[in-house]
């Protein structure tokens, strides 16, 4: 008998006056979490809440450039940022630029846990400049947007499974 799917809901924390930390567990190996975040086939039909998304530029090596774009009901949304890390498997510290928040461009610093029984974890660190710019983030629907986000990714996830 199949060990039934957990329930999986994205954890939102505020650890510092300019940070904002998540957590996700998901139900598929590390390299397959990694593969999605990396890969443009893959990161196009999860990465901007499951909406249809572009990818303009996907440089995926330190010093690389990124820029998305997400239709969705109402018109679109570019994003776009700088690798500063890539570790293979393990880590990603990239820039975070969203055109509703001109100027305001955040790091965000991703790491992928290995759990028991194939599971990964995520964990992201969100650094802002100021607490005005984090609420502000907060208040634009993030913590909302990131969990509609691997809700699509978890079926990204499946549909890698053999």
């Amino acid at each position: 008998m199949a060990t039934p799917a957990r329930k999986i809901e994205l954890e939102v924390t505020t650890p510092g006056e300019v940070e904002i930390h998540t957590e996700r567990e998901f139900d598929a190996p590390r390299n397959f979490v990694w593969r999605a975040h990396l890969e443009a086939e893959l990161l196009s039909r999860w990465w901007g809440r499951g909406n249809p998304l572009s990818i303009d530029q996907l440089e995926p090596h330190s010093g690389g450039h990124w820029q998305f774009t997400e239709q969705h009901e109402g018109g679109s949304a570019a994003f776009s940022g700088r690798f500063r890390e890539i570790t293979p498997e393990t880590r990603i510290v990239q820039t975070f630029g969203w055109e509703g928040m001109r100027g305001h461009e955040i790091v965000n610093d991703t790491t992928f846990e290995d759990l028991p029984e194939g599971r990964t974890k995520i964990h992201t660190t969100s650094q802002f400049h100021t607490r005005e710019e984090r609420d502000a983030m907060l208040d634009a629907g993030m913590p909302q947007g990131q969990s509609l986000s691997y809700q699509a990714l978890d079926e990204v996830l499946e549909s890698m499974k053999p």
